[in-house]
């Protein structure tokens, strides 16, 4: 006899307000296996997972581990089902050492030196080390990943769900956590992953669902799928994805950005973290920046933004805008309507501003606007930037930036968490306003992405800003990127 699914979740339906976020969507989850769960930005990803967590009571349907209708009443009811979560962003206390955030997911008692030892036994159990006593505050990106997944086993899962696990990791980062995913699923676990990166989904994973507009549209095993055929799934035309090669960069236009002999330090005032750094960027031109977690490419980003202070040569056309990395603590006000944040974020060059008074009718009218111009799926302008998802408000967040007429724009980043159709929108967006004479410094966690987008690329590798020459093949660029440019050529 066939042992059950270790999660279904059958015929859920959630509407929130006018919207219909799931319209009988569910999956199964099989013992020894790692599901993919794809569809665009607005699909029902996410919401479906924290209806499988707890976190959002569905409307109806019926939600089974191992067989048996469950009801959970929140996060706590969930875990105690043997259910953990890995979320898009981070939940980790920036306060709290890694040992007292692993407590406050799992419920541990805080007796220092047992807690110490039980998280450094857990971590190396799991093949993810950490030290017990960092604050995450002080942890880089990866190791902040790893801190969420240890809190989502603490309580010994059975289940883990990881929405968007691999967004801000480096190549090598993103194999070490599907390697994780499947060690997990060969013990007897069961995994899904939500991503946008098809090839992550067909390597790493066996089956397959699909979500279109809150509802199945496929589901499969993952052997024998193609790349197109999961795109035509989930957008229902692939060769609308296709992306042009870029344009030929431009030769001898006015140039918008100069640095010479630059020098940033770290946030935290202390050491460098960019020393002596050269860098054109013209008009017109979208130059791109490769770089390994931590290497300099945020404050480098940064400091040209206006937002780090800088020492050296600094040049930069006015008026600059930037995207910040993460949308929900430096992109948007959650709490605030989407009207409210195009407002903040445009200031007093905003034409709805007069002296004094803001013409909020004005303000709608040309936030409707953009949401329409940006396939923004919002209920409207009066919307909380907390209702929509990841992918949608990311694409507010380009749209308000573009919306600034800049000469200069600073992204880092600028498609995280967006689905196909949509990082083809911005990349699009982008080359537009690139045509326009916009100067364009853009970096991307994802090599491929840079490669795609920018007319050339810099490596950012130990604080140094390096050219990379015409033709360089990407195993050469990864390899400039971990600093043994010498290694690949």
């Amino acid at each position: 006899m066939t042992a059950p699914p270790l999660l279904s979740l059958e015929g859920i339906a959630k509407r929130f307000g006018r919207v219909q976020a799931l319209a009988g969507a569910g999956l199964a989850v099989r013992a020894g296996t790692v599901h993919a769960l794809l569809g665009e930005n607005g699909a029902g990803k996410s919401t479906l997972m924290h209806v499988a967590y707890g976190m959002i009571r569905p409307d109806a349907g019926t939600i089974r581990v191992a067989g048996a209708p469950v009801t959970f009443a929140n996060p706590r009811g969930a875990r105690a089902a043997g259910i953990g979560m890995v979320h898009q962003h981070f939940t980790s206390v920036p306060a709290f050492t890694v040992a007292e955030n692993v407590a406050l997911a799992a419920g541990w008692a805080v007796r220092p030196a047992a807690l110490r030892a039980r998280v450094r036994a857990l971590a190396e159990r799991l093949g993810l080390p950490l030290d017990p006593d960092a604050r995450a505050g002080d942890l880089p990106v990866a190791l902040l990943q790893r801190l969420e997944i240890v809190k989502a086993l603490a309580s010994e899962a059975r289940v883990l769900l990881l929405d968007e696990p691999t967004g801000v990791l480096t190549p090598p980062e993103v194999d070490d956590l599907l390697a994780l995913a499947r060690r997990f699923a060969g013990q007897g676990g069961a995994v899904v992953l939500i991503t946008h990166k098809l090839d992550e989904a067909l390597r790493a994973t066996d089956e397959v669902t699909v979500l279109r507009r809150g509802q199945v549209v496929l589901a499969r095993p993952v052997a024998g799928a193609s790349a197109r055929d999961l795109a035509s799934a989930m957008v229902g035309d692939a060769t609308a994805l296709d992306e042009p090669p870029p344009a030929p960069a431009p030769g001898d236009a006015p140039v918008r950005v100069r640095l010479a002999g630059l020098s940033v330090r770290r946030e935290d005032g202390t050491a460098p973290a960019v020393q002596g750094a050269e860098l054109v960027v013209r008009a017109g031109e979208i130059v791109g920046v490769a770089a390994v977690e931590g290497n300099g490419q945020r404050e480098l980003l940064r400091a040209v933004a206006g937002v780090l202070p800088a020492e050296g040569t600094l040049e930069v056309a006015a008026p600059v805008s930037f995207i910040a990395e993460d949308r929900t603590t430096e992109g948007l006000v959650p709490a605030f309507t989407l009207t409210e944040n195009v407002a903040l974020g445009l200031g007093r060059a905003a034409p709805w501003v007069r002296g004094p008074s803001l013409d909020w009718a004005a303000a709608r009218r040309r936030t409707a606007a953009l949401i329409a111009d940006y396939d923004v799926r919002a209920p409207g302008p009066d919307a909380r930037a907390s209702a929509l998802s990841g992918g949608n408000q990311q694409k507010l967040v380009v749209a308000r930036a573009l919306e600034r007429r800049p000469a200069v724009l600073v992204a880092e980043n600028p498609t995280r968490g967006l689905d196909l159709a949509a990082t083809r929108a911005v990349h699009d967006r982008l080359r537009e306003a690139a045509g326009r004479g916009l100067a364009v410094l853009v970096h991307s966690s994802d090599l491929d992405e840079v490669l795609a987008l920018a007319h050339r690329v810099v490596v950012v590798s130990r604080g140094r800003v390096v050219p990379v020459p015409v033709g360089a093949s990407r195993q050469w660029i990864g390899g400039l990127m971990l600093g043994v440019e010498g290694a690949l050529a």
